[in-house]
């Protein structure tokens, strides 16, 4: 019967696509990329370049930025019994201690070995006669019975730890795309150009549209931009379930806004001017942070985790305009663009992704050659 009700809930969020849409790499520049432009009030469409981005905002505009930073999170090994091993980590937990997801599934006690990128050969696997007693160590000290969730404890801790996961990861790609660049160019390319604070499993990929030459143009014609932080998650792109539906929560995300930003922004909004999030998890975070106010209109300063989930009917407190990208169907980021263009943000009713605004706007990129997902093209709701 849940499954049942999922399969329902899910079915209002599809729409067609052709694999071919998929981006496996980025445009250079990075703001050559396509910009589609939806009126969320009136439905009205325009096809621009994020270049021309500058054209559509003002003084009286506020671009609030996510600064986290992608890490190589996807670690390839060996177990102490020989078998071949990887680890995705999610979190750090402690100074030498990560959560992580396995594959395959480990036991506890299992000791897991970790080479330097420069010591695999170009399919991944292992080059022969390799000590490993010298490379990077982790123990498994706990395994959800559930799932592959693991915690592991390495044999290093802190800074040196994360120097030398920076050594051995590699970027943790959203399994859609095949890329055929090397590792070191999408390390480069899977990042934004103001990526500061290092935790991100996945990049807040409606930044990557941005140049230091575009962020400067609209600082010179009077955008106030903002940054704050959000930790992507890998939840980010698992599939939603029952219990997301009955709890309306999603993944846990750490996020933070400082007291001055918090400050800022606020005073911002009062003004009058238009806060405009770039990407769900910029949003995800300010839209979290109102919450925590007794108005629900004034943004908390903040340092903690969020499972916000956000969906029709849900009346957004403080985000005035959107650019991100084009989203997985059936997905939690769809529902999220899905209620920020329909009621009670708009006069539209939310009943099928496809009848909405943001359902035509989608189906207009489709038919007009846009790039979707990670590596894709961008669209500003305003």
């Amino acid at each position: 019967m849940f499954e049942d009700n999922l399969r329902e809930i899910l079915d209002k969020y599809d729409y067609p696509l052709d694999e071919k849409k998929i981006a496996n790499q980025p445009v250079f520049p990075r703001d050559s990329s396509k910009l589609l432009i939806l009126d969320r009030q009136t439905g009205k469409i325009e096809d621009h370049h994020f270049y021309e981005l500058v054209d559509f905002l003002s003084d009286q505009d506020v671009l609030v930025l996510n600064e986290t930073k992608v890490f190589p999170a996807r670690l390839l090994g060996k177990k102490q019994s020989g078998g071949k091993v990887e680890l995705l980590l999610i979190k750090q937990i402690s100074l030498d201690t990560f959560e992580a997801i396995s594959k395959p599934g480990l036991k506890m006690g299992q000791r897991l070995f970790f080479p330097r990128r420069s010591f695999l050969e170009s399919d991944g696997s292992l080059c022969a006669d390799i000590d490993f007693s010298d490379f990077l160590q982790a123990e498994v000290i706990f395994r959800d019975e559930n799932s592959a969730k693991v915690q592991v404890k390495f044999n290093q801790n802190g800074i040196s730890l994360l120097r030398e996961i920076d050594l051995c990861g590699f970027t943790p790609l959203p399994p859609y795309i095949k890329p055929t660049q090397s590792e070191e160019k999408i390390k480069e390319e899977y990042q934004t150009v103001y990526a500061k604070e290092e935790g991100s499993a996945a990049a807040p990929t409606a930044g990557l549209h941005f140049t230091e030459e575009l962020l400067d143009k609209l600082k010179q014609k009077g955008v106030q931009i903002e940054k704050i932080t959000l930790h992507v998650g890998l939840g980010t792109f698992a599939k939603l379930t029952s219990e997301n539906l009955a709890s309306k929560t999603l993944h846990s995300e750490y996020y933070e806004i400082s007291k001055e930003v918090a400050d800022r922004l606020n005073v911002a909004k009062k003004s009058g001017k238009r806060i405009i999030s770039v990407g769900t998890t910029t949003t995800r975070s300010l839209e979290s942070a109102v919450l925590l106010s007794v108005s629900k209109k004034e943004l908390s300063a903040v340092a903690k985790e969020t499972n916000i989930f956000i969906d029709p009917p849900y009346q957004f407190n403080f985000v005035d305009g959107l650019i991100t990208n084009f989203h997985l169907p059936k997905s939690s980021l769809l529902m999220l663009v899905s209620a920020f263009c329909t009621n009670p943000n708009t006069k539209q009713e939310f009943s099928y992704f496809l009848s909405s605004n943001i359902g035509q706007a989608y189906l207009h990129a489709l038919q007009n050659d846009y790039r979707f997902f990670s590596f894709g093209d961008a669209m500003l709701i305003q």
